[in-house]
């Protein structure tokens, strides 16, 4: 990451930071008494593919001690109201302005990943993962809705780390690789611009 483009993740998460967190504080609230505790949910992602670190964010579904892999159509049944509100704008990952203050992530780049699929495509991910794991990037702009869709329409966990594994992760990778050789702080600038639009759009 390039003293510029870190630069800009601290000053851009301060000021939303401050912006966002009584908001943030009133959506704890909300959650806490429509769904109980846990309020935030955390999750080990890959900061590189040797170094894992918690990711953070609010809780969109109930508590499950067997939970693992990425969410598919098998786990639908487990998102609370109040999450499909949370996910579908994309506010459970307020929270994850910390994991940018702290530099386990950026705000652009590629999604971080599960350790499970960093151990199973140690070659891919080890291309990815030079990158800093972000918030939003051109692997979630081009890519998302279509894996969204897919992954709905899994039924099992053994499906959904089947269709993920096959479709979306060489998909993503491939994205992701484009971004990384073209990177620079005024294309993040845009593909930060294109999700508010996004997300503004769905509001």
């Amino acid at each position: 990451m390039t003293p510029a483009k870190r630069l800009m993740d601290l000053v851009l998460a301060l000021v939303l930071g401050g912006v966002l967190l009584l908001p943030g504080l009133a959506l704890a609230l909300w959650i806490l008494v429509k769904s109980g505790r846990p309020v935030l949910y955390r999750s080990e992602r890959m900061k590189t593919a040797q170094v894992p670190f918690d990711l953070w964010k609010f809780r969109t579904m109930t508590v499950s001690a067997a939970d693992s892999g990425v969410s598919g159509g098998d786990k639908a049944a487990r998102i609370t109201p109040e999450g499909r509100i949370l996910r579908r704008f994309r506010l459970d990952e307020i929270p994850q302005l910390w994991n940018i203050l702290r530099g386990d992530m950026s705000f652009v780049g590629p999604r971080p990943p599960l350790r499970l699929y960093v151990e199973r495509f140690p070659e891919t991910y080890a291309q990815v993962l030079q990158s800093r794991p972000g918030l939003t990037g051109l692997a979630t702009l081009r890519y998302h809705r279509h894996e969204e869709r897919l992954l709905s329409a899994c039924r099992t966990a053994e499906e959904t780390d089947r269709v993920y594994s096959s479709r979306c992760v060489p998909r993503k990778a491939q994205l992701d690789g484009i971004y990384q050789r073209n990177r620079n702080i005024c294309g993040d600038f845009v593909i930060l611009l294109e999700t508010a639009r996004r997300v503004c759009r769905r509001r």
